[in-house]
């Protein structure tokens, strides 16, 4: 018959295989702590590698100035002006450089920023004015369409800003008198339009007063003046 074990030799073989069990847990936790560790480092290594989105802020595009203070310029919606301030203002962290233009006949301050200084034209050259006074001499264009169609093409070649188209309306609708009677209401405001905007490109060009620029228009236009008896 075999022999009976001892108490003494159960207890340690029971204490032996306790000490088993808690050093497997701890080798278990060592690893799961190392695993952690190394996903840490990784998240954080990784976090470093990328790179911050900067954005980039536009800035004005620089143009060389075309204008100087003083310098007379044409705006095709309204007309000749004077350059009166060249300045500069941050609008949004963008410094914008911009011209500051004095709009005579309309009693007027523009500002037109240098990157759009292509809106604007030079007043016309004594050769363009001469042409523009062999325009006014020669015989107006009649066109048989309906008003409404030739007043707006009538306005879109005002405010084009083009000498020459400014001409030829004001010889299209002049009808060579100042009675009032001889126009429609909209016809003379179109002409009074186109003509005082030609006038003051006329005053700036040839440095002469408005009355003399009007009686150099009249004669080309074969206008009468009314006078009072």
């Amino acid at each position: 018959m075999p022999k009976k074990k001892s108490k003494k030799s159960k207890l340690l073989k029971k204490n032996k295989k306790v000490k088993a069990l808690k050093l497997k847990t701890t080798a278990k936790k060592l690893k799961l702590g190392n695993v952690e560790s190394k996903t840490a480092i990784k998240s954080s290594s990784s976090s470093q590698d990328e790179k911050p989105i900067i954005t980039k802020i536009k800035k004005q595009a620089t143009e060389k100035k075309e204008y100087n203070i003083k310098d007379y310029v044409v705006y095709p919606k309204h007309g000749v002006g004077k350059i009166i301030a060249i300045e500069k203002a941050t609008i949004g962290q963008i410094i914008i450089q911009f011209y500051k233009i004095f709009i005579e006949k309309e009693k007027l301050t523009l500002t037109v920023p240098i990157n759009q200084q292509s809106n604007l034209r030079r007043i016309a050259s004594i050769n363009q004015i001469n042409k523009c006074v062999s325009i006014l001499k020669s015989k107006p264009k009649i066109k048989r369409t309906m008003w409404s169609r030739r007043a707006q093409e009538y306005d879109q070649k005002i405010n084009s800003g083009k000498i020459y188209e400014l001409a030829e309306v004001v010889k299209d609708l002049n009808k060579n008198t100042d009675i009032i009677a001889d126009q429609s209401y909209s016809e003379r405001q179109l002409f009074e339009k186109a003509y005082d905007r030609l006038k003051s490109e006329f005053e700036a060009v040839l440095q002469v007063g408005p009355d003399e620029v009007q009686k150099k228009m009249d004669k080309a236009l074969g206008r009468t003046q009314l006078t009072n008896e």
